[in-house]
């Protein structure tokens, strides 16, 4: 049995994933922002990085991280506030580097820390301006970090999202339509569900995939890095 810490678990993948972790006979603990989706192990601002640090080392030895803190605007730059910038990026890049910050600290035996990019931030996507630039942030981090921690085993690899079924997301799925739009954007021809991105984090995880690290996971149905051929 392993032990993985989750980092805002209360998220829809973050859920997803926790459920198959536990399914998988694992020791899973929790954190969230608050108590109003998940009863978490630990309240946590996981943009704290003091927080984060005593977090991870009070539960101990742990096998991996996981964080699935983000948030979502659909905005160009020119109309991005400096408060909704500083927003996405507290929310995606601090959160990740806090947690890659405490696994160097506290997993110097060796583990796996799993986070979140996006498919907006390897193709250009109009209106991801925010979410671009911070998710390209956590795609350098996890090369760099990858690297940084190599010689004490510590693997650092990341999933890149495309557009995903969750209550994050629901304003851009809410109708017929708009789910139809969004789903032909994706070569395979549909949106993403949360299961889907947590085997890819379950996967990196694993400690029988401990060969694997500085790797940017496409879970995406194709958008990050396919132009199909139209239809004739």
């Amino acid at each position: 049995m392993a032990t993985f810490l989750l980092i805002a678990a209360s998220s829809d993948i973050g859920g997803a994933t926790a459920t198959r972790l536990r399914d998988a006979g694992h020791r899973v603990v929790t954190t969230a922002r608050d108590s109003s989706v998940i009863e978490p192990d630990f309240v946590l601002d996981a943009t704290d990085f003091d927080a984060v640090d005593r977090v991870v080392g009070e539960v101990g030895e742990l096998d991996g991280i996981a964080v699935f803190a983000g948030s979502m605007l659909l905005k160009p730059a020119h109309l991005t506030s400096r408060e909704q910038y500083d927003g996405l990026i507290a929310a995606s890049l601090t959160t990740s580097f806090a947690a890659v910050r405490a696994a160097g600290t506290h997993m110097r035996d060796g583990g796996s820390v799993v986070l979140v990019s996006s498919a907006a931030a390897l193709a250009g996507l109009p209106n991801h301006d925010g979410i671009a630039a911070a998710k390209a942030g956590v795609i350098g981090l996890t090369l760099s970090a990858a690297a940084s921690y190599a010689s004490h085993g510590l693997r650092v690899n990341a999933v890149a999202p495309g557009l995903v079924e969750t209550r994050l997301t629901a304003k851009l799925t809410s109708t017929d339509m708009s789910r139809r739009v969004s789903g032909a954007m994706h070569p395979l021809g549909r949106l993403g569900e949360p299961e889907d991105v947590a085997r890819a984090v379950e996967f990196l995880l694993s400690p029988e995939n401990a060969w694997m690290t500085g790797q940017i996971i496409g879970v995406d149905g194709g958008l990050g890095s396919l132009r199909p051929r139209q239809k004739v």
